[in-house]
């Protein structure tokens, strides 16, 4: 049974998603957050430096649009449209050499 308040299923629109991420002006907009995960989008301009730190959680990239390189701990990986990375929790890994803007879908697992 579902508390009240849950909700059985969720649609986004990544569209309606970047344009509120913008509207904000900050590269990371979380679009939901339950017990299981957390989900946001991540846009970063080319050229830009990627400040993110380490999480305590494992985490999942969907790219969406754009075209650049994942350095996580000594690996370095090309992503582009398409690309599904896995980062494990606590990993340092950054974007780099970013050739067009990165539109990211950012899954998190849940803590513990």
């Amino acid at each position: 049974m579902l508390p009240q308040d849950h909700q059985p299923a969720q649609v986004f629109d990544i569209h309606e998603l970047e344009q509120r991420r913008a509207a904000s002006g900050v590269d990371y907009l979380q679009f939901l957050k339950e017990p299981s995960m957390r989900l946001g989008v991540y846009t970063l301009a080319v050229g830009a430096e990627d400040q993110q730190s380490p999480h305590e959680e494992d985490e999942v990239y969907y790219v969406v649009s754009g075209q650049g390189t994942l350095r996580a701990g000594p690996e370095e990986h090309p992503v582009q449209p398409g690309s599904i990375v896995f980062v494990a929790a606590r990993v340092p890994h950054k974007f780099h050499s970013i050739k067009e803007a990165l539109q990211l879908v950012v899954f998190f697992a849940a803590n513990g």
